[in-house]
């Protein structure tokens, strides 16, 4: 599979996202193996990344995963795991599928273990190469720094939105704040492209209008909720209620949300950094990263976060055009940061 990947021809216009991916954001060594995990779909992004790793001159072993199983997968693969355990880098550059985010959670159950430095890039298209990836993740990681720090020393997160959001979230000084620039370290895997700093937060109340998109395999079937937005409720931290003029979303999305019996609460609570972005193109993976707040409902990633309960499932919801302040500072308006140094 390495060699069929390095013989592969690719749009060398995805060189420049698959260097920041291997050169800025992870920081490869040449001395580090790499598990390199994609699929079908994916297989030209992979060729770029793994044409990097090769005149990085870094070893490394690819997996494309209709070879090892059917997909939508029920388990990972246990060859890709066991390679997982012998690297120091792995990149997983997939299109989701409906039923697979378990596999998704024993992959990074490894990376979380062993403190791979894991790129997350879960539904990765060409035109978020040409996009997202090609971002300044130095400037990035400047951004979500300061941002980290402000919104690591706020009691209360409040958001606005021309579009009838109206949030507030009471944060858990048990909890930390974890910042996902982009530049991926050994002590929190990230997705590229990155941009963001989350939390679980202690207590979240109001209304949230998801004018952006919704998550997991939820995103690649509505995309852009833009002329159908999905509002939902949150009352003491979970969904009591959501709609939309889209009733098969609004199923759907409360089905998912309904699967386990913290599936329905406010897992994570995140405010976007990635200053290259400026609107929604309708995948999950680059819209999350938006300037503005998003939202997930179900897993809190406690490991990272410290939150002590779990969920199943995880999917985020996305916003547009954002006013947020943190207690009394107003660090956004219309989703434009507004603080010195932005």
């Amino acid at each position: 599979m390495k060699q069929d990947l390095l013989k592969m021809p690719f749009d060398h216009e995805l060189s420049q996202g698959a260097h920041n991916a291997v050169h800025v954001c992870l920081r490869v060594q040449p001395s580090e193996k790499v598990t390199v995990i994609t699929d079908c779909a994916c297989e030209e992004i992979a060729a770029a990344l793994v044409k990097e790793l090769d005149e990085l001159g870094s070893a490394f072993n690819a997996f494309t995963l209709e070879e090892y199983a059917e997909r939508p997968l029920d388990t990972m693969p246990q060859l890709i795991l066991d390679d997982m355990e012998t690297s120091q880098v792995s990149i997983f550059a997939v299109q989701a599928q409906h039923g697979e985010l378990k596999t998704r959670m024993q992959m990074t159950d490894v990376v979380n273990r062993r403190k791979i430095r894991h790129a997350h890039m879960v539904n990765i298209t060409k035109e978020i190469m040409l996009d997202g990836m090609r971002a300044d993740y130095n400037e990035v990681d400047r951004i979500s720094t300061v941002i980290w720090q402000k919104a690591g020393a706020a009691r209360r997160v409040r958001c606005t939105t021309e579009a009838g959001t109206d949030i507030v979230a009471d944060m858990n000084p048990d909890y930390r704040w974890v910042k996902t620039s982009g530049i991926i370290s050994p002590l929190k895997w990230g997705n590229l492209p990155g941009g963001e700093t989350f939390t679980t937060p202690g207590e979240v109340n109001g209304t949230f209008v998801i004018d952006g998109v919704v998550g997991d395999y939820l995103c690649a079937k509505y995309g852009n909720l833009r002329d159908e937005p999905l509002t939902v409720r949150v009352e003491k931290n979970r969904l009591v209620e959501a709609c939309s003029n889209n009733k098969e979303l609004e199923r759907e999305f409360w089905e998912y949300t309904h699967t386990d019996e913290n599936s329905n609460r406010v897992g994570e609570f995140a405010i976007g950094t990635n200053i290259r972005l400026h609107d929604v193109i309708g995948n999950i993976l680059q819209d999350e990263k938006i300037p503005g707040v998003h939202m997930a409902f179900g897993n809190p990633y406690g490991f990272h976060t410290g939150a002590d309960w779990y969920s199943s499932t995880h999917i985020d919801v996305v916003g547009r055009h954002f006013n947020i302040w943190l207690d009394d500072h107003k660090i956004m308006e219309h989703g434009n940061f507004v603080f010195n140094g932005a």
